[in-house]
């Protein structure tokens, strides 16, 4: 008897390490995960040809450990777009993983040993043609962060491919694997969210990578479900999962909502023809925070935007105003342009932050490019349906975030982003690496009292309806704080501000081929009261290139100027190459004070 089990006409199933699922359309066929490889040696009993491609639903070890075959073939491998990393990157990803002291748990150790190239990445939601056949991509995540599903119509059927996210009537494939921090339960909530998006979308049969065919689709999800609430229940995890679930949003005035589900909360303007308005969108609907900051850690979803939709009467999201680039505001940008149609609309301070994150040396940069298609200037009314918003300069949390003003429904609103902590709306919420300036809290202050709102809106707190002496507070606090840094730090000696660096170098990330050049900008501070000659050389390789070898400016006092230097790799192909600026002012050597990564290829 053959290896291979015939499903349907077009459809077959090889166990292996796990069940690869082979999608046949004449000689033609894609393959749903891979295991050892070992389906390809039977390919040709079943009539198959060749493979168009492979389809990953996750990355993990015994789902494609024998992808190495797969690559010296040429078969194209297609990955889900968050796990794309331990993929392609696989030799990163094991010499960077900490190992000692390690709280973090998450199975991304079960993954293939050797990097292998990938065709393409599967973006949430995007529907995709292989061997001739339709395959949309859902996002499940549960047993990873990062898995994937795929919903097919086949020989009469709706067929969900669910990869691990369930095994069988009632059963997981593992309950290790949805521990995605230490001794927390996140996949536990998210594989909940995940199979009842699954349910909604009716298919009639569910195929995991291990476990059983189940061709009653609502008994196995239900039962499961039954058996992760009493689970969840005891581990007190995730306990207001189905309310949020169903509730997701909650009004701040009748035209102005707040979202409740993601890691920041976003703001919803609802304009009366229909449309909507997002400020800041990150990650939608989050079941936790996992371990680590990779890419693999982290999923933007647009699971709540039904119940949008359903409950508000929204017909098109129209466009999305960030307030800052941090992650946790700007995550799902991408997700809501590519599916929604949506604009990104982002302040002229921090636009190019999203359109070339690798540029910057920043916390908190999202992995991907988000293209901004209006640059928005600050200080200038921005009309959109019946509504007119204002954005503010906010430095503090970080340097390049803005607030907005608007009203709606005769309240002046205020959103903010994250530059307060803390639900009383005075808690200091800086990073230094933001870019912080030790007055920034100050001038808040002053712009909170000029504006006037009769409520403010953070990412992370309660709405902050304005109470008597709040502003007065504010000031008190802005001005301590200056006052404390001008204390603490050596400012007449040499004055590089609260960062406490005299350079900065841009981009922070390059990449170039061997023999071509990349252009390197060093921004230097004059820390002194007085004008001052500003000497910077380079310390690279020394069969690097760089012209000039060294740059001299004139610098006024406490000014900042920049020299742009032209460098040119030789030697051989390494990764994230060390160029440091070294810097002399007025006379006084204060060292390696920036550097850049150069990744030769």
């Amino acid at each position: 008897m053959s290896p291979i089990i015939q499903l349907s006409e077009q459809l077959y199933l090889y166990e292996d390490t796990c069940q690869v699922y082979i999608v046949k359309n004449g000689s033609a066929a894609a393959l749903i995960d891979f295991g050892s490889g070992g389906v390809l040696d039977l390919l040709a009993e079943i009539g198959v040809e060749r493979v168009h491609a492979i389809l990953m639903t996750h990355h993990h070890r015994d789902q494609g450990q024998g992808l190495g075959i797969a690559a010296k073939l040429n078969i194209p491998i297609w990955v889900p777009h968050m796990e794309q990393d331990l993929f392609r990157q696989a030799d990163e990803h094991w010499q960077a993983r900490e190992l000692y002291n390690n709280y973090n748990v998450r199975q991304d150790r079960f993954s293939i040993l050797e990097s292998i190239p990938i065709a393409g990445t599967l973006k949430d939601y995007e529907t995709r043609e292989f061997a001739g056949v339709i395959f949309k991509v859902v996002p499940t995540p549960g047993h990873t962060i990062g898995s994937i599903s795929f919903i097919l119509e086949l020989d009469g059927r709706t067929i969900a491919f669910t990869g691990d996210l369930i095994a069988g009537v009632g059963k997981l494939w593992s309950l290790a694997a949805t521990q995605w921090s230490y001794n927390g339960g996140e996949g536990l909530p998210a594989t909940v969210a995940s199979l009842l998006d699954i349910q909604e979308r009716g298919p009639d049969w569910l195929l995991p990578s291990h476990g059983e065919r189940m061709e009653d689709p609502g008994e196995a999800i239900d039962l499961l479900i039954e058996r992760l609430k009493v689970f969840m229940g005891y581990r007190e995890q995730n306990p207001r999962l189905f309310m949020l679930r169903e509730q997701p949003f909650e009004e701040i005035t009748p035209s102005l909502l707040r979202n409740r589900t993601s890691m920041a909360f976003y703001f919803v303007l609802l304009s009366k023809s229909g449309k909507a308005l997002f400020f800041d969108f990150g990650y939608d609907f989050l079941t936790g925070i996992p371990s680590g900051s990779d890419r693999a850690s982290r999923r933007p979803w647009l699971y709540t935007l039904g119940m949008l939709k359903e409950q508000y009467g929204v017909t098109h999201i129209d466009a999305v105003v960030p307030t800052h680039y941090h992650d946790d505001h700007v995550a799902g940008c991408n997700l809501l342009r590519d599916n929604e149609g949506t604009q990104i609309w982002a302040a002229e301070s921090f636009a190019d932050v999203l359109h070339h994150p690798s540029a910057y040396d920043l916390p908190c940069l999202w992995y991907d490019p988000i293209p901004v298609d209006r640059v928005l200037p600050i200080g200038t009314e921005v009309h959109w349906e019946e509504y007119a918003f204002t954005l503010h300069p906010l430095p503090g949390h970080t340097k390049y975030a803005v607030a907005i003003s608007f009203e709606a429904d005769g309240k002046r609103v205020l959103i903010t982003g994250d530059q307060y902590q803390g639900n009383e709306g005075v808690g200091w919420n800086y990073v230094y690496q933001n870019r912080f300036d030790y007055t920034d809290y100050s001038s808040s202050a002053k712009l909170y009292q000029e504006l006037r709102p009769d409520v403010i809106l953070t990412g992370h707190w309660d709405p902050l309806w304005v109470q008597p002496g709040y502003y007065e507070e504010l000031a008190r606090r802005g001005e301590l704080l200056e006052r404390l840094h001008r204390e603490l730090l050596p400012l007449e000696s040499a004055d590089f501000g609260a960062e406490g660096f005299a350079a900065r170098m841009a981009p922070y990330q390059s990449e170039v081929r061997m023999g071509e050049t990349v252009t390197l900008q060093v921004e230097v501070i004059n820390p002194f009261p007085h004008d001052a000659l500003a000497e910077v050389s380079l310390a690279m390789p020394r069969s690097w290139q760089a012209a000039p070898a060294n740059g001299k400016l004139q610098l006024a006092a406490k000014a900042t100027g920049y020299l742009a230097f032209e460098v040119t790799p030789s030697g051989h192909a390494a990764r994230r190459v060390r160029v440091a600026a070294d810097i002399t002012v007025n006379g006084k050597h204060f060292g390696q004070h920036a550097e850049a990564l150069v990744t030769v290829r």
